[in-house]
């Protein structure tokens, strides 16, 4: 048996591998087990083939691999699954902190090991430049304070520094550089630590986007107020948020009016929804509190967020690969569970929806907008319409509640709008399951289709042509 060295344990630990501790026991998961179980009235046809990150040429979907600076997961544990999830970007954390522990020296070996491995899944990374440093007088944790850098001369200098050495490291891999993560209520040192931080990153790498995380309005009319200032409108590209509501389908009024001044500013500006997920249990703190979750609505949620983002044409990032152990608590909103330990425990229902999503939804499927839909029922369906080599993709679902937990469909008459068939299935995306449409229940003509006690439920469904729709036999796990 090869030895290893202290050294390389210390190194190998560093990154966030597991040294000698043994694979968790993969328990079941009762909710997908139900799931699974469950489904409308229809006439089962298959499952909804997906792909790996290396089969999919290209897509906006990004997901969430926070955290790792502050050790809150084990990128170890999870590194395969990204991959098989079908996301093509990742965000990562910077860690200035665990990157320059002593004055001027800088160790990326941790940072090296989580961009390497999402390199060789096909998925690339993207980088949040952040936190604080306390050996320069600043925090680590969520919400540090931006004053102890941007306001001292050796702080602002050293930050500065790391940025270059950060973006001289990985400009070959890394294209997209995120400027800090959620300065709530410091528009004014944020907007000081974008014009230096942006300019720097563009002069190392010409071609680089940068993103800005000024979340609430007043710091984001800051940040655009001082960039217009300064002559600098282009040195951003897209204006990162953070929609965490209870109903993801009410964040879009929002949308519309920040992207109309952001407009106003310059026409190459873009939102990026850069951060959002939903618990899979009732937390106490933090995003989304307060509110009683399952693993049921989680997978509703986040299906529902990715359906408007992707019809809007918003790149779209899932918070997160899988449950973070922070200092005070474990959070739920992984697409994985995970233990005390750091260990993984099972897929959520999560995982599998987003999955069915990230595979199908490539850039080679275009969204065409919300399509117009006439219905008699008492709650109008959303219907998010796009297009496939050249035929219709249609999601459907009811957004006027937040998503529950009943596993119930209602059935509905519609007539939708600049939609026309000619042999659709109807996928139910959380499991993948595949029906075919009862005989007689739709008509298409003139660039609409009719549709007969089609079953809806809170959560998106898909109308597309069989011939579109790739499918397997077996069911997952």
């Amino acid at each position: 048996m090869r030895k290893v060295s202290i050294a390389m344990l210390a190194v190998l630990s560093a990154c966030g591998v597991a040294v000698g501790e043994s694979k968790a026991k993969a328990h079941r998961s009762v909710t997908w087990e139900r799931l699974k179980a469950s489904g409308p009235e229809l006439k089962q046809v298959g499952w909804l083939a997906t792909r790996h990150a290396r089969e999919i040429d290209s897509s906006s979907w990004s997901i969430g691999c926070e955290t790792l600076d502050r050790d809150y997961a084990k990128f170890s544990v999870y590194k395969d699954y990204v991959g098989e999830l079908g996301a093509k970007h990742a965000r990562l954390q910077s860690g200035w902190a665990k990157t320059e522990k002593e004055k001027g020296v800088y160790d990326f070996v941790w940072l090296d090991y989580h961009v390497k491995g999402l390199t060789e899944q096909s998925v690339r990374p993207w980088i949040c430049l952040c936190y604080g440093n306390p050996i320069y007088g600043s925090t680590i944790n969520l919400g540090s304070g931006l004053a102890p850098v941007v306001r001292s001369e050796e702080a602002f200098a050293a930050w500065l520094k790391y940025v270059e050495a950060t973006v001289t490291r990985y400009q070959a891999t890394v294209n997209e550089w995120e400027i800090w993560n959620e300065p709530f209520g410091q528009g004014k040192d944020y907007a000081l630590l974008v014009l230096k931080t942006a300019a720097l990153i563009k002069k190392i790498q010409p071609g680089a986007v940068i993103l800005v995380t000024a979340i609430t309005d007043k710091d984001r009319q800051d940040v655009l107020d001082a960039l217009k200032a300064a002559d600098s409108l282009d040195l951003v590209d897209f204006w990162a948020y953070h929609p965490y509501v209870t109903n993801p389908d009410t964040s879009y009024k929002w949308v519309e009016a920040s992207q109309k001044l952001l407009a106003s500013y310059s026409p190459k500006y873009r939102l990026y929804q850069g951060e959002v997920g939903c618990p899979a249990i009732l937390e106490w703190t933090h995003a989304l509190a307060d509110y009683p979750w399952t693993e049921y609505s989680q997978a509703k949620w986040n299906l529902r967020r990715m359906a408007g983002d992707r019809v809007r044409g918003i790149p779209c990032n899932v918070f997160t690969m899988i449950d973070l152990k922070y200092t005070n608590m474990q959070q739920s909103f992984g697409m994985i569970r995970s233990n005390l330990l750091l260990q993984f425990i099972y897929k959520r229902p999560t995982f599998y929806a987003v999955q069915h999503m990230m595979s199908f939804f490539d850039d080679a499927v275009k969204p065409v907008g919300l399509l117009t839909v006439e219905s008699a029922a008492k709650r109008a369906p959303t219907a998010a319409g796009f297009e496939k080599a050249g035929t219709p993709v249609v999601l459907l679902w009811y957004g006027d509640q937040v998503p529950g937990d009943a596993l119930a469909w209602e059935p509905a008459d519609l007539a939708l709008k600049g939609a026309s068939f000619k042999d659709p299935v109807y996928v139910e995306m959380v499991t993948g399951k595949v029906f075919e449409l009862a005989p007689g229940s739709w008509t298409s003509e003139g660039g609409n289709t009719r549709l007969a006690q089609v079953p809806l439920w809170d959560s998106p469904v898909m109308l597309a042509e069989r011939a579109q729709v790739p499918l397997r036999q077996d069911a997952k796990e």
